[in-house]
């Protein structure tokens, strides 16, 4: 009945889109809201993929007889396949067509996902772990695409599209814990092929085509994605400042569940999964910040929005049992972060419109690195000084951010 649902709602936005693509049709508008809508949920349902394993791994170990430790590495192959995605596939999007480079991976995203569901071993769960993440590279293709689609309202746009995939990283911890209690951890991965399928057919109709503007060969692409840091420092500098703000997100999300199921509250793993919920909130709100980047006020855009990461952090220091300041805090966190990436977009994709996956590339590679180091030293920093020294690290890295912009190129 769940998935009859779902399936009942995808119908009903295709016949929508329909419509806005008969009425827009003559208007030779590139980039229609059904569009927008259509790849921001492409997006999300996509990388979630990568992130539905880590709430269930106790549950795959059971029914796989594994250890914790063989079975924690189904989450690092994932974050493997993605990076490797991510450096290796995205620059293509300014070599190939791109509409189609999405249209295989999720074709094979599609098909692993189902692999997955027919797995027996953990060597297996492994191989298609690291597949999976691979093929979830189609998230970061689309979110240039939708840049280079539309440059009026550019920030906008790709505040859409990055909530999407927001909501598909946050949501997909308590989509799959809730399929693994009532129905198992396969069904996690067989409800997303389906997922996978009906949105790659809505791809199929209605993702414009975009020709590719890169004419050399696959290892040219490679070396010209490395020469744009050199060439661009607000490049550099978005890439250091969304480094440490996803780093401070992850250093967050790694040590709050730790605090919240420890001696201060006794919350249970379901209770701290709603928190969730919360950061979701916050996630639909970030985009607002994306029409002050697409009006050029991209520092006082980033002044704002790392200036909501040092008070929600500050807030958490003065009021540490606080639940509801918890709540508050983890809302305007979650803004802070997600709006300061939004406005980051908005401005390396203005840098060069015939390199925009090859801009995304740099970006999300130290993004991803970024959130790793993050993760590292707030598990260091837990295991010193708990919660205490943890938020004192985050308030740290969060004013090494706000010098960043400070100093930052406008």
């Amino acid at each position: 009945m769940w998935l009859l649902d779902h399936l009942k709602g995808l119908a009903l936005l295709l016949r929508r889109m329909n419509a806005i693509h008969k009425n827009h049709h003559q208007e030779g508008d590139p980039l229609r809201t059904g569009t927008i809508l259509l790849m921001a949920v492409a997006a999300g349902i996509t990388v979630a993929n990568i992130y539905y394993n880590q709430p269930i791994l106790k549950e795959m170990a059971i029914s796989l007889h594994a250890s914790d430790v063989e079975i924690g590495r189904v989450s690092m192959f994932a974050q493997l396949g993605y990076g490797l995605g991510m450096f290796f596939l995205i620059p293509m999007g300014d070599m190939v067509n791109r509409k189609k480079l999405i249209l295989l991976l999720m074709v094979l995203l599609a098909v692993s996902l189902v692999l997955m569901v027919l797995s027996k071993g953990v060597f297996f769960v492994w191989v298609l772990s690291l597949l999976i993440g691979i093929c979830s590279a189609p998230a970061q293709i689309i979110l240039p695409m939708a840049a280079s689609l539309d440059k009026v309202n550019r920030g906008k746009t790709v505040g859409i599209v990055f909530s999407g995939i927001l909501v598909g990283i946050l949501g997909s911890r308590v989509i799959s814990g809730f399929i693994t209690d009532w129905l198992g951890w396969r069904y996690v991965y067989g409800i997303s092929a389906v997922m996978v399928v009906v949105i790659t057919v809505l791809l199929r109709l209605y993702l414009p085509d975009v020709k590719h503007k890169f004419t050399g060969n696959y290892i040219a692409l490679l070396k010209s994605t490395l020469l744009l840091v050199k060439e661009h420092r607000i490049l550099r500098e978005s890439a250091i400042l969304g480094a440490f703000t996803f780093g401070i997100f992850c250093s967050f999300w790694t040590t709050v569940t730790f605090y919240l199921s420890g001696p201060a509250f006794n919350f249970h793993a379901d209770t701290i999964g709603l928190f969730g919920l919360v950061a979701i909130g916050g996630a639909l709100v970030a985009p607002y910040f994306g029409k002050l980047a697409d009006k050029g006020n991209t520092r006082t855009s980033l002044m704002m929005t790392v200036g909501l990461i040092i008070i929600s952090l500050i807030l958490l220091k003065v009021f540490p049992l606080s639940i509801i300041v918890m709540v508050l805090a983890i809302f305007v966190l979650d803004i802070g972060v997600q709006a300061t990436q939004i406005t980051n977009f908005a401005r390396i994709y203005s840098l060069d419109e015939n390199s925009h996956s090859r801009l995304n590339t740099i970006y999300m590679t130290t993004y991803f690195i970024g959130g790793g180091i993050g993760t590292f030293f707030g598990l260091l920093c837990w295991k010193h000084g708990g919660w205490e020294l943890s938020t004192w690290q985050m308030l740290v890295w969060s004013f090494v951010a706000l010098g960043i912009v400070f100093f930052s190129k406008k």
